[in-house]
């Protein structure tokens, strides 16, 4: 928050209500529970305003899928690298669950990561 940490928070609230003095502090903490309240109001309001809005076919949308805080992007490119995409072309392998393909010169793609692969060393270009 603002790259105050809770000490310094709490420091700086015991120094106002120091500044603000005993007599005016409850003034003062009644004004921000009422503009505390005004804001969770104007919100709800708002919040209310919306949905009457968009009508009732948007009322059973799950607003939390959407939350661009879910994604996280080390997941993502994690996802992108180590996954490769399905090849709609290729034939459904009717082996063994534990067999694993045969790597050779045939199955092997530049492009993609492999963690186990040394990486190229090019005299060239350092």
């Amino acid at each position: 928050m603002f790259g105050i940490s809770g000490w310094e928070l709490v420091i700086l609230l015991v120094l106002a209500a120091a500044l603000i003095g005993p007599d005016r502090l409850p003034e003062y903490v009644s004004k921000l529970r009422t503009y505390i309240r005004q804001a969770r109001d104007m919100a709800e309001g708002a919040k209310s305003q919306l949905k009457d809005q968009m009508g009732p076919e948007f009322e059973d949308i799950n607003w939390r899928a959407y939350d661009p805080r879910q994604y996280d992007p080390r997941k993502i490119v994690r996802d992108a690298l180590f996954d490769p995409e399905p090849d709609p072309d290729a034939e459904q392998n009717d082996g063994p669950e534990d067999a694993s393909p045969v790597i050779g010169a045939a199955s092997y793609d530049p492009n993609r990561f492999d963690p186990d692969r040394a990486t190229p060393f090019d005299a060239d270009a350092t």
